[in-house]
């Protein structure tokens, strides 16, 4: 069996270093920009532009494209924010809870789209961004309803007999204050990259087989063009999922800050 290839003959699966390109200018002469970085800056500007011209004349009977956005905007604070939170909460934190949604639906979406195909969550900046936004956000939120009551709840459970606390404190610490962001941070980049990895490698070897190995292995290109096809509608289900656990973790972290005891 011949090895796969590519341009030299040998197939070259994607590799880590698809999540370091290179530099492509400096910024202002200090910041460097490369190709993801341009790939985040439009997905801002389209979802900023699809939200500001969605909202910007509204009508009593909406149009179809002021029809989707408020469907998507109407999906987060009734599905996330109110019923999280309930309709007094949720609309104090609703701005911060739609911005994270679109945000993270918007720049993993790129990861399918031909001449982008990354996702701008691919790369530990955004995500870890998204994370301590919303890490400070709940420990607002708790501080500013109650802040002995807040530290008291997260580190000192009610119903624990007190010699235990020695043991359940630092647990709850490390829980509430060190593992949440970063498991946000990861759950949502781990998930773009492996989704990116999967898809390369399918399309990648679809080429090969196309185009370098030829004849019988052609059949296999076939197979590997199915698997590129299902992955890449799975990877729309993966971004407007990956957007919603976010948005809920970060509505269900501040839930749990703002509640009297949990």
């Amino acid at each position: 069996m011949p090895k796969l290839a590519s341009s030299d003959g040998e197939f070259h699966g994607p590799s880590i270093d698809e999540f370091f390109p290179e530099i492509l200018f400096n910024a202002f002469g200090v910041i460097p920009v490369h190709r993801i970085h341009l790939v985040q800056f439009l997905a801002v500007v389209v979802v900023v532009l699809i939200l500001v011209l969605g909202t910007r004349r509204m009508k009593i009977v909406p149009g179809r494209f002021q029809s989707v956005v408020e469907m998507g905007l109407d999906f987060v604070r009734s599905n996330i924010a109110h019923d999280l939170l309930g309709r007094k909460d949720g609309n104090r934190f609703l701005p911060i809870l739609t911005t994270i949604f679109f945000m993270v639906l918007f720049m993993n979406i790129t990861g399918i789209i031909p001449f982008l195909n990354i996702a701008g969550t691919s790369i530990a900046a955004v995500p870890l961004t998204l994370a301590l936004v919303s890490y400070i956000t709940f420990i607002y939120a708790g501080i500013k309803k109650s802040p002995l009551g807040f530290f008291k709840n997260a580190l000192f459970p009610a119903g624990v007999p007190w010699p235990v606390y020695i043991i359940v404190t630092p647990i709850e610490f490390l829980s509430t204050f060190i593992i949440r962001p970063v498991t946000l941070m990861l759950r949502l980049l781990m998930n773009m990259v492996v989704g990116h990895m999967l898809l390369v490698l399918c399309f990648a070897a679809t080429q090969f087989f196309f185009f370098t190995a030829g004849g019988g292995w052609a059949a296999l290109g076939v197979g590997t063009l199915a698997f590129g096809g299902a992955f890449t509608l799975f990877e729309i289900l993966v971004a407007v999922l990956q957007a919603y656990v976010f948005t809920v973790l970060t509505a269900v972290y501040i839930q749990l800050a703002v509640a009297e005891e949990h």
